[in-house]
Formats: C-alpha cells, sequence, structure tokens
C-alpha cells in the first residue's frame, strides 16, 4: 500500500473561525414563555442554562415569534430580524 494511503488524513483547523450558537425563533419564544422574560441577552441565556459563558449567539428565523421581545446577541440573520421587527420588538447587536 502506498504512504500516502497508509498515513492518517489529517484536516485543517481554521484558527480564525467564529462559531456561534444558533438559537431559533420559535426557541425564543419557548424561553420567554417559560420563564416570562420580555428581554432576551446572553447574560440571561447563562443564567437560564440554555448557552455557556464563552458562547457566542445567533438568532435565526425559524419559527413563528408572537411575544415582544428586546433581544440583544452578538448576531442574526435578516429573516429572524424581520420577525423580530414586525411582532414590535427590537434586535440590538454586540
Amino acid at each position: 500500500m502506498p504512504l500516502q494511503m497508509r498515513l492518517p488524513k489529517r484536516g485543517f483547523n481554521n484558527i480564525n473561525r467564529t462559531v456561534f450558537v444558533p438559537i431559533n425563533l420559535e426557541r425564543l419564544q419557548a424561553i420567554a414563555e417559560k420563564y416570562s422574560l420580555d428581554t432576551v441577552t446572553p447574560e440571561v441565556l447563562v443564567e437560564k442554562g440554555i448557552v455557556s459563558k464563552t458562547d457566542r449567539v445567533k438568532i435565526l428565523g425559524t419559527g413563528e415569534l408572537t411575544a415582544k421581545l428586546a433581544i440583544t446577541a452578538h448576531a442574526c440573520s435578516a429573516s429572524a430580524k424581520q420577525s423580530v421587527e414586525a411582532a414590535g420588538g427590537s434586535i440590538n447587536l454586540v
């Protein structure tokens, strides 16, 4: 067997990659109802045990949001921003 086939494959890990924890609007709705929140921040999510302290949060637009929430996150998709603003809430980026 040739040497290049005997050696293990090694990949590339980009050390500059930014990893986000995705949270959909339907999950935000469930969190807001469960804990009766009107403001969602990364600190609140850490306190409730949903994300860890070093995670970056990205809000995604899957699902329906009916509650008026003031959301603070590290990133959000365009559809999520549109849905939150249509429900009367606001998104602030950190």
